[in-house]
């Protein structure tokens, strides 16, 4: 009976054990829900994140899906835009001039992507502040495309500000996570 006790006790001891090693790695999606429950745009920002299909394991990997996500959608939206047929001169200035703007937005997107994917430690905070800067220059992009259909009316106006205030909200969460990352700085794995 001793043995069986003995075998008993084992047996819980491992189950435990186990459990805890579950729980001291969080899955992704709870670290996507843990990030993304002060971003601008929490509901978004969780539904973009989760369904993310690439690594999302630590705050950086986090981030760089963040900016994933924006420059794909970035690219989603320009193609939108430019297959639009305009009904006025100034319709099809602001359609020319937002397809410009998206191109802007991407350019800037693409140059975070390349930094956060080269993070150093010595150069860290510059490449941080880059990161930011140009996030926050995609969404300037992004808010100037808007601006060019404040005085044009119709379906043209309305699905554009649809889907570019979509992409907005995207690209500020990304911007977040930036943020996020360079106050967890000493968190997390970069070059030397």
């Amino acid at each position: 009976m001793t043995n069986i006790m003995i075998l008993l006790l084992l047996l819980v001891s491992i189950i435990s054990t186990r459990g805890a090693e579950k729980h001291t790695t969080p899955p992704k999606h709870d670290l996507v829900r843990t990030s993304c429950v002060h971003a601008s745009y929490p509901n978004i920002c969780l539904r973009t994140l989760s369904s993310y299909s690439g690594p999302a394991n630590t705050p950086r990997d986090l981030a760089q899906a963040a900016v994933k996500v924006s420059l794909s959608r970035a690219r989603r939206a320009s193609d939108f835009v430019s297959q639009l047929s305009s009904h006025s001169k100034r319709e099809e200035g602001a359609l020319n001039d937002c397809v410009e703007q998206m191109g802007d937005s991407m350019e800037e997107l693409s140059k975070t992507l390349v930094e956060l994917h080269h993070l150093r430690s010595g150069d860290f905070r510059w490449q941080m502040s880059n990161a930011e800067t140009w996030v926050s220059a995609a969404l300037t992009n992004e808010d100037t495309c808007l601006d060019g259909f404040k005085e044009i009316d119709g379906k043209i106006r309305s699905d554009v500000k649809q889907k570019i205030t979509n992409l907005a909200r995207i690209t500020s969460n990304a911007l977040y996570l930036i943020n996020l990352l360079d106050e967890s700085r000493g968190k997390i794995n970069v070059q030397t």
